[in-house]
């Protein structure tokens, strides 16, 4: 079904790329832990990585349900959007509260390919979700600011030019928030590789490019302050909506990758003389799933018109993230139980696809926090952390 922001000409364009990168190349990078360079670099050409650009700066000047098109389409291709994904979110934070000087700066490099803006160093080893106890810190000294501390879940960083990193610049102010002293740092990452700053990746389940990253007396100069210091914290929240309704859009793409595998499957097999897809065993888990995806792709759609006609969709935002994620995994064990032990099998894609989609319970927002946020902030109970 098509939505009024359902972007089918972008669709359409990104299916056409994806015939490129089969669920062979996926596999192949998979099993190597390989970045998938051309597939990125494919993207970049054909401008997509600059969709939400401005055309002032190059870019194509799409509003944010074009950039969820794009990874929703890539995801129900096969393929995995999160080695470039978030360019799209982290840039915003420049695009929103940079100066002319950094947007001018940057900005043109970004859409044209030069650069890459995929590195978001936020989560600590020791903090997890409580970004508020951040312990890298960024002291001013003269004309730029000396960063010590380490990061951990730092995706693409060893695949990326700059970094939007938040730290701590001051102290917690006397009766201030916790959060007050954050300050966001646009990081060049190539003058202070392999010196103080220091990139070792993190092998995980699946492959995502992860890394820790470690400050040592890392210089950055004091112009590339986004915004005020001190209020990096507001920054980067100003951006989590954009960033949960993208991920719910990669969430959807895979129920739907995960959906016609397994109908077509169910369809195909026959055991006992029959199609598998014909016993209510199979058939309905795979209906059931379809309903759960349908019913957060219309959350998305909620979200995304709210976002874009100006409001804060705060709300929906989350819950398009909760119920997509959800509806992703309902699709994944409804596909791995459709195909039996062929699930587990390489050649079939639906381990590899299985192991990606868990990922987004977890992150980059866990379902528990949306439900204490809905708890808190939408309900209006008590906090319950």
């Amino acid at each position: 079904m098509d939505y009024p922001l359902d972007h089918p000409e972008i669709r359409d364009g990104i299916r056409r790329l994806c015939a490129d990168f089969d669920n062979r190349y996926w596999q192949e990078c998979d099993a190597s832990d390989a970045y998938p360079a051309a597939f990125v670099e494919a993207l970049t050409k054909a401008g997509y990585l600059a969709a939400l650009i401005p055309e002032a700066y190059g870019g194509m000047g799409l509003p944010l349900s074009a950039g969820a098109a794009i990874l929703e389409e890539i995801h129900r291709s096969g393929g995995n959007a999160a080695a470039c994904h978030a360019q799209m979110y982290t840039m915003g934070t420049i695009l929103r509260h940079g100066n002319d000087a950094q947007k001018q700066k940057y900005l043109p490099e970004i859409a044209e390919g030069k650069l890459r803006l995929q590195a978001f160093g936020v989560t600590e080893p020791t903090s997890g979700t409580d970004t508020s106890a951040l312990r890298t810190t960024a002291r001013l000294e003269g004309d730029k600011y000396i960063v010590n501390g380490q990061k951990i879940w730092t995706s693409r960083a060893e695949y990326s030019d700059l970094m939007v990193l938040l730290a701590r610049t001051s102290p917690v102010p006397e009766g201030g928030r916790k959060t007050d002293g954050l300050s966001v740092l646009l990081v060049d990452m190539r003058e202070v590789r392999g010196d103080s700053l220091t990139i070792r990746p993190v092998p995980t389940m699946m492959n995502h490019a992860t890394t820790q990253i470690f400050f040592d007396d890392m210089p950055v100069p004091a112009e590339n302050l986004i915004g005020e210091a001190g209020k990096g914290f507001r920054y980067i929240l100003s951006g989590m909506n954009a960033e949960r309704m993208l991920i719910a859009a990669e969430c959807i793409g895979d129920a739907k990758w995960f959906i016609e595998k397994a109908r077509d499957y169910g369809c195909e097999r026959e055991v006992f003389g029959r199609p598998i897809a014909q016993n209510q065993g199979v058939q309905f888990p795979i209906a059931k799933a379809y309903s759960e995806m349908r019913g957060a792709e219309l959350m998305l759609q909620k979200a995304l018109g709210l976002y874009e006609e100006g409001g804060n969709p705060g709300e929906e935002a989350n819950l398009a993230k909760m119920q997509s994620a959800d509806a992703s995994w309902s699709a994944a064990e409804a596909c791995i139980q459709t195909f039996g032990g062929f699930g587990f099998a390489r050649e079939y894609d639906v381990e590899r696809k299985y192991r990606e989609a868990r990922l987004y319970q977890v992150a980059p927002i866990s379902t528990n926090l949306i439900l204490s946020y809905v708890g808190e902030h939408v309900l209006k109970m008590p906090r319950s952390y």
